[in-house]
């Protein structure tokens, strides 16, 4: 088959060449043009603009949006509204709100065109491993591009499948990931444990082979985890400090509309907030209560 590639970051690019390398024609953009040249590097076909995406294209055509969640996204779709024609089809793989794909979806319907929502998981591996895909949208228009799909995919067979509705794709992979920071969380607290047993003079790397080998908590996270702390079993090089992708909120914000409690991934999302804060005004205020009621010690700002 043959589709466009919007937006050649970390996921898009690899995504082209996996793409490329199944055998399909990949039309690329990315308003980085040294992006557009590595990917003809691979075989892709390079465009200038969205407009020359569009025309290198037959009909009917294919586009998927690999492009960070929000203004981007909804500028570049309401761009190509003005110059697909009915029976496109427009696929977004990158990490939007699922209320977003429902609206968008609808908005395209009414010209004719398909929109389908790709919660789309692998990261940097999914070149060489494949990628978890999460399909929401029309069961015929799926049907219609499953070679892409199964090309994408760690198999034909395997790591793909259609969820649902328009709107669905992405809501999974809202939970996906929601799932990943609790994981993720249990992995760093249990680690940090081991660590601060100073009197066993544990080996973390060891450990981390260990549990991946007929462990109930072996994982693709626990390998990363072991491959991390063989490279630096102190993890030194790095700052406490993690970031979140939104995803994580959008899960805790939905939990809270539908009733349901999921205070892991509640409390794994609170950890990083405050991962990113020194000194918080919180703790102060914790240490300066206990004083003024209890007169207990504290420590004084600068003293460490």
């Amino acid at each position: 088959m043959e589709l466009g590639m919007i937006g050649l970051g970390r996921m898009g690019g690899n995504m082209a060449q996996r793409l490329v390398a199944g055998g399909h024609r990949v039309v690329t953009y990315d308003k980085d043009s040294k992006a557009v040249g590595a990917s003809c590097e691979f075989g892709s076909e390079g465009a200038t603009s969205l407009n020359d995406v569009v025309s290198k294209l037959e009909s009917p055509r294919t586009i998927w949006l690999m492009l960070p969640p929000g203004q981007p996204t909804e500028d570049t779709l309401g761009y190509l509204a003005n110059m697909l024609k009915p029976g496109d089809t427009v696929l977004d793989g990158g990490n939007a709100n699922y209320k977003d794909s429902m609206r968008r979806s609808e908005k395209l319907a009414a010209q004719g065109i398909d929109f389908i929502d790709v919660g789309t998981s692998g990261g940097i591996w999914g070149l060489t491993d494949g990628y978890s895909l999460m399909v929401g949208g029309d069961e015929a228009a799926v049907k219609r591009l499953e070679p892409i799909f199964h090309t994408l995919s760690p198999s034909p067979d395997k790591g793909y499948s259609r969820v649902g509705p328009s709107g669905s794709g992405h809501f999974t992979k809202m939970v996906h990931n929601g799932v990943e920071y609790g994981l993720m969380q249990a992995y760093a607290e249990g680690f940090e444990m081991l660590a601060a047993k100073e009197e066993f003079n544990l080996d973390l790397p060891s450990i981390a082979e260990t549990w991946r080998y007929g462990s109930v908590v072996r994982s693709w996270l626990l390998d990363l985890a072991a491959d991390a702390l063989k490279e630096d079993p102190t993890l030194k090089s790095l700052d406490s400090y993690v970031e979140d992708s939104g995803e994580g909120r959008w899960a805790v914000e939905e939990s809270v509309e539908l009733a349901v409690p999921i205070p892991v991934i509640t409390l794994s999302l609170q950890a990083r907030f405050r991962s990113r804060q020194k000194q918080p005004f919180g703790g102060r205020l914790l240490a300066a209560l206990r004083n003024q009621f209890g007169g207990h010690d504290v420590r004084k700002s600068g003293s460490s």
